[in-house]
């Protein structure tokens, strides 16, 4: 297949986009991949469009090589299979909901566990229709509150969703593990530097969660590493419980004055003035900070919680959110703060929290507050803290809630070495749905028994059109794209850098031998300078680009490869078998 230049619908651009803040967007827009339609929305180019399908290819090959089976939703979906599962609710303000002309509710598809469990129902009745997997590629809609670098967080995009069906727990744990490797290969042929980590199954709900997350500093996934092989998403770690601690020798708790100290830092200053202790100085650490937010349920109702924490280390917002999910967290404001005058705003303790003291505001600690530890925190009192307050003897919590930071350097929960951060964008989801999906929507089967059995799921999703982004990210310089071939929109970018019959000559019949070859030719035939065919060419990315110039004259041809920037001479009676080897 030969495209030349001179027809392609393409403009590239010279300067990065104003909204574009990551490398993948900046050169996706200015090599006319992509165009922004709306906040969020963008159109897809021919370039962009046939790497896009390209993706999807991989994608499908290697789920029907595991014996998945293809289907097709619609993106326009009924409330009421919603409704029955909750998630009508749930998903919030990420929902796009809609009403027909009759009234109607409906949505735009946020994700399809309820179709295809609907689908397998209206099929499926005995056992022997199972093991069963099935898989779309289909848009998605939500409604991201803020999206950003451009197609890896959209609220429109492309995504490969599966679901498996078993009659039993085994059953479920093969489909899983045949699901993992097909995801394995999925990314081994895009290409990408990745790593599998334990995850949060999030609003899906379900358990045995993975997620497969490209290395890259922009992603907007935190992950964990140890050397003894330990890999979890932040949201997914789980600090152990701190061991209990002999408070017999600890002094009775008492309150002192720490004025104008509503920060640890300040706390920690002053403690160390006013109130110094023999043997060591007071640390950020020997602080209990307690953090007042405000859960927003998806049925619209706000309730406070608090969450006490050593002072040493900040609420992680994402797992805060993982963690109270379907619910959301907003700040808990001064308009808040008034309708509770107990708390004392930068001195706020345990002695007003909890369900029943004087606020009912529930209060969780995190898991490093052991029993018995002793912290200076807030006296409730305007410029005054409490020294000495050992947990399990001067106060209790409501339960505890595993949400601060985690630190480089923080032991990995199984005990495996210190962990190591990193970012990632994340790309494929796999996880064991169980029966909750089954359960709300009644998908039974029957046994080999002629028993009526509740079928157990699993689901799994790849980010199709993120992707794209996630391997521009993955593989690129400062001057442009470099697609995998994989993936690229053409296997030669062959660029004619003169004029004259000889050279045009022989550029067309290079790129007619290559086409006859099966190999795919972008052909540069615009009538511009070899400097803006060059600058294009690098851009573009394309894996091998030829240069046909004025070496013909000595029957040569120059061959570059985008990716290590290697040049050799070519000579030009060779050129179509030596082209089409190297482009394979």
């Amino acid at each position: 297949m030969i495209t030349r230049m001179s027809t392609l619908f393409l403009r590239t651009l010279r300067e990065d986009p104003a909204d574009a803040e990551v490398p993948s967007h900046q050169l996706l827009v200015r090599a006319g991949y992509i165009r922004r339609a709306a906040p969020g929305i963008y159109s897809w180019l021919p370039l962009g469009y046939t790497v896009l399908r390209n993706v999807e290819r991989i994608v499908r090959e290697e789920m029907d090589a595991m014996g998945a089976q293809e289907v097709h939703f619609p993106a326009l979906l009924p409330r009421e299979p919603y409704e029955a599962t909750g998630r009508w609710t749930e998903y919030g303000d990420n929902l796009f909901r809609l009403k027909d002309r009759k009234g109607g509710d409906y949505l735009l598809g946020p994700t399809h566990e309820e179709m295809f469990t609907l689908l397998v129902k209206d099929i499926v009745s005995s056992y022997k229709g199972l093991p069963l997997s099935i898989y779309q590629i289909q848009t998605k809609y939500r409604d991201e509150a803020r999206p950003r670098a451009g197609i890896l967080r959209g609220r429109e995009f492309v995504m490969k969703d599966s679901y498996s069906f078993d009659i039993d727990d085994a059953g479920l744990e093969a489909s899983y593990l045949a699901h993992r490797a097909a995801y394995i290969r999925i990314f081994d042929r895009l290409g990408l530097k990745y790593v599998i980590v334990s995850a949060m199954s999030g609003a899906m709900g379900g358990s045995a969660s993975e997620e497969f997350l490209a290395d890259s500093e922009v992603g907007e996934d935190t992950y964990v590493r140890s050397a003894g092989g330990y890999a979890a998403n932040v949201e997914a770690v789980r600090t152990p419980p701190a061991a209990e601690v002999d408070s017999s020798g600890t002094p009775a708790a008492h309150v002192e004055d720490t004025p104008d100290t509503p920060t640890i830092d300040t706390l920690v200053a002053v403690a160390n003035r006013l109130h110094p202790r023999a043997g060591a100085a007071w640390t950020a650490a020997d602080t209990l900070k307690n953090v007042i937010v405000t859960l927003r349920h998806p049925d619209g109702t706000r309730e406070p919680l608090a969450i006490g924490l050593p002072g040493d280390r900040e609420v992680d917002m994402k797992r805060l959110e993982a963690a109270i999910s379907p619910a959301e967290v907003d700040a808990f404001t001064e308009d808040d703060f008034r309708k509770v005058p107990a708390l004392v705003k930068g001195y706020i303790g345990p002695g007003v929290l909890g369900e029943t003291k004087a606020t009912g505001i529930r209060y969780l600690l995190d898991p490093r507050v052991a029993r018995g530890s002793a912290w200076v925190t807030g006296a409730d009192a305007p410029g005054k803290h409490v020294f000495d307050l050992v947990h399990g003897r001067d106060f209790e919590a409501d339960g505890v809630l595993d949400v601060a930071e985690i630190r480089e350097g923080d032991p990995a929960p199984d005990g495996s070495g210190p962990l190591s951060l990193a970012r990632g964008i994340e790309m494929g989801h796999i996880f064991q749905l169980g029966r909750k999906y089954a359960d709300a929507l009644g998908l039974q089967v029957l046994d080999q028994n002629g028993k009526l059995v509740t079928v157990t799921m699993g689901s799994y999703g790849v980010g199709v059109s993120r992707a794209v982004a996630a391997v521009a990210e993955n593989s690129h310089d400062d001057k442009g794209l470099i697609w995998p071939r994989a993936v690229a929109p053409y296997q030669v970018h062959l660029v004619i850098a003169g004029k004259g019959e000889q050279i045009t000559g022989a550029a067309e019949d290079l790129a007619t031998a290559l086409g006859i070859a099966g190999i795919s030719v972008l052909l540069d035939d615009r009538n511009v300078s070899p400097g803006i065919k060059f600058a294009d060419a690098e851009l573009l990315g394309m894996p091998t680009i030829v240069v046909v110039g004025r070496g013909v004259a000595d029957g040569v041809i120059e061959v570059r490869d985008r990716a290590t920037g290697e040049k050799s001479e070519v000579a030009l009676a060779e050129a179509a078998h030596t082209v089409a080897q190297l482009a394979r």
